[in-house]
């Protein structure tokens, strides 16, 4: 750093570290747009073209390893057999009857034995999980079929990956705005910013994984209206919660119910394609 005189004392120059800054956030930038730009996959279960960082290999790996300490934050797996049976059956006949078993996800289904946490999730590669306190209150195997279908999709849909590609970018030019500006706050903004742009790609994979798992229940001889039937019960499961629609993972249930209707007037023409 350079001092100078001026009529109040003394000044710091620091133009020449500020260029270097900026020269420097601006690579960073550059580097982390052509890595994202150059992962572009097309997926064709989906039909769309997708900016993935990793392989198939990579993805059931990752879920592979992942998997044991899902169920370990979970309770482990649940002991009942029979209940664990039940969803082995119905996720094999919905995978082994629709488009899932042409593709080389390493599906598995999975009880976890939570009676508090109402929910259900995938893991990159196939690793599929729903808890005891979701599954007891499914009351047909059409509920059973779409809750299961819905995390299929989000497997078949690489949504993991597309998210973890996503991540990346966004933390590259995070590091980028960083750089350049010297600015903590600047960063902060910026992260602010790229955590808002992953919900609202996190929630269009909500309403795909709904409108496709139609299909796979229909494919595998599901009533669709399964789907249905749970996002009433996550509706009422939800009680008196008044967060926003919009800073929430998945879309609310109400919203979901009409998508998922629409899906399944519209199933003839779109779901031709994901029988097996």
């Amino acid at each position: 750093m350079r001092l100078s005189a001026s009529p109040y004392g003394y000044s710091s120059q620091q133009g020449g570290g500020s260029s270097i800054r900026l020269i420097l956030g601006v690579v960073i930038a550059i580097i982390s747009l052509i890595s994202y730009v150059a992962s572009r996959s097309y997926n064709p279960v989906t039909g769309q073209n997708q900016y993935l960082s990793l392989t198939p290999d990579q993805e059931i790996a990752l879920g592979q390893e992942s998997a044991p300490e899902m169920i370990q934050d979970y309770g482990g797996l649940s002991p009942n057999t029979s209940e664990q049976n039940e969803v082995n059956n119905v996720g094999a006949n919905i995978v082994n009857k629709s488009v899932a078993h042409t593709t080389p996800w390493q599906f598995s289904f999975n009880v976890l034995n939570d009676q508090q946490t109402i929910n259900a999730f995938s893991l990159p590669g196939g690793p599929v999980f729903i808890t005891d306190a979701l599954l007891s209150q499914l009351t047909t195997q059409d509920e059973v079929a779409g809750v299961l279908s819905h995390e299929i999709v989000h497997v078949l849909a690489r949504h993991s990956a597309q998210q973890i590609a996503s991540s990346d970018l966004t933390n590259g030019l995070i590091g980028a705005v960083g750089v350049a500006s010297g600015d903590a706050n600047s960063a902060q903004t910026a992260a602010v910013v790229g955590q808002l742009v992953s919900l609202r790609y996190s929630r269009e994979d909500e309403t795909q994984a709904d409108t496709l798992g139609v299909c796979l229940m229909i494919a595998s001889g599901y009533n669709p209206q399964g789907m249905v039937d749970v996002m009433h019960i996550l509706e009422n499961a939800g009680g008196s919660s008044q967060q926003p629609e919009f800073l929430e993972t998945h879309p609310d249930p109400p919203n979901r119910i009409v998508q998922i209707q629409n899906a399944i007037q519209n199933a003839p023409t779109n779901c031709a394609s994901y029988k097996g």
